[in-house]
């Protein structure tokens, strides 16, 4: 259904890539200025050992096992229970979140949808359709 809206995985990589970057954007511009990443943490993992630049646990940080959402997210998720709830559905699936996305209305999701020309209520009544039997 995304993809018959213009959402290929490809473009939307594309489009969040142009908003805030990336790993190889990053790396990239700092290559620009004579820094090169692997030879830095090479460096640090030589000097400190492997996993030097690692999160330590309990440093406080967040960590792979737990990763705070912003309230934007957390609004999203709620707007994705209610999405579920009026559905009268027991399971909150990706359709679900998608419909939480364009219902919070703005963010990241919103600025993809509008530079690819989507018609965000349209997608939302397509999702709506296909998670209801």
């Amino acid at each position: 259904m995304l993809v018959r809206h213009g959402l290929t995985h490809d473009a939307v990589i594309e489009a969040v890539a142009a908003h805030v970057g990336g790993p190889e954007l990053d790396a990239g511009a700092l290559e620009a200025v004579g820094i090169d990443l692997d030879a830095v943490r090479s460096s640090v993992e030589a000097t400190f050992g492997p996993g030097a630049l690692d999160r330590p646990p309990g440093s406080g940080r967040a960590s792979p096992e737990h990763i705070p959402f912003s309230p934007r997210a957390k609004k999203v998720l709620e707007l994705s229970l209610r999405e579920t709830i009026a559905m009268r559905t027991k399971t909150i699936t990706d359709g679900h979140i998608a419909l939480g996305l364009i219902r919070e209305g703005e963010g990241l999701a919103m600025k993809v949808l509008h530079d690819r020309g989507v018609d965000a209520g349209a997608l939302r009544t397509d999702l709506r359709i296909a998670l209801n039997p």
